[in-house]
């Protein structure tokens, strides 16, 4: 099968996605720096190419240059595979994150990952993924948090990372206090808040975010699995009004009552999926709306 496609800079992938001579019933793809994109009939293009095969190997996703596989260690026709597929610049399984820090269990499978610019939804995140934990398939709920915060909004980000959260709801507008303990996620968090040029619209601290807080905030961002553990805690922050995001994995959604009640506070829950974590285990975000 043929598809016309137009070459373009990798970098300029991004703003090119919404134009009306991209065909969207086809995935781009990448060799080198430079992406061959599909084209619509009735639109110049570059060239016509012979479709490739469907990919049909073991599953992994892109963090800018670099293929991440996750879940079982991968054997060397499953690295072969996505290397003449994808051309990336390395391959690297993440077995699992350890600690409060999060710090990835990683194994590079083939060439040399190093720092890369990973770029989503308009947000560019420089990170090491062999150092720090990127979670792709939160991109939706990023996407989410931007939509909801209102400009001037004060947000307290407890579990900051390199910047997940932090930089969508302060390009959103939102005025951003960006906690993380991990030092080394700490120093990315700094880089990409300047390199997005939100540094007016976020105040960064290194340290447990559980000590942190300070005053009374609009919205909490609680994006780590044990955030059920500091509800009480963020909840001595908030006011009429105010919204904690806490994050879980679960079977099912853990029960916030008890917090709750014996912080004196009423409250609607609202419950989001957001992906598959494990078997019969679920990413949730609860959305607590204090009454």
């Amino acid at each position: 099968m043929v598809m016309r496609i137009r070459r373009i800079p990798v970098d300029a992938l991004e703003s090119v996605s919404r134009c009306g001579w991209v065909d969207r019933t086809r995935r781009p793809f990448i060799s080198g720096q430079t992406a061959f994109v599909p084209v619509s009939e009735g639109h110049p293009c570059d060239e016509s190419l012979q479709s490739r095969p469907a990919y049909r190997g073991r599953g992994y996703y892109m963090i800018g240059p670099v293929a991440v596989i996750r879940g079982e260690r991968p054997g060397p026709g499953h690295v072969r595979d996505i290397v003449e597929w994808k051309h990336p610049r390395a391959v690297v399984w993440i077995g699992n994150h350890t600690d409060m820090e999060r710090f990835p269990v990683a194994e590079v499978l083939y060439g040399e990952p190093g720092e890369v610019i990973h770029r989503e939804s308009g947000i560019s995140y420089c990170l090491d993924p062999t150092r720090v934990m990127f979670s792709q398939g939160n991109r939706n709920e990023k996407e989410r948090i931007a939509r909801l915060v209102r400009p001037g909004e004060r947000i307290a980000d407890m579990y900051a990372g390199i910047g997940y959260f932090t930089l969508p709801a302060a390009k959103a507008g939102g005025v951003v206090h960006a906690i993380e303990i991990n030092p080394v996620a700490f120093d990315y968090l700094v880089r990409n808040v300047a390199m997005n040029r939100v540094v007016k619209n976020v105040t960064a601290e290194c340290g447990d975010s559980r000590l942190r807080l300070s005053g009374v905030y609009d919205r909490i961002i609680m994006g780590h699995f044990d955030s059920p553990d500091a509800l009480g805690v963020a909840l001595d922050h908030v006011e009429a009004g105010s919204v904690i995001h806490v994050h879980s994995s679960a079977r099912s959604p853990p029960d916030l009552s008890a917090d709750l009640s014996h912080a004196g506070i009423d409250a609607e829950i609202r419950v989001t999926i957001v992906k598959k974590t494990a078997p019969r285990c679920v990413h949730y975000v609860q959305d607590v709306v204090i009454s």
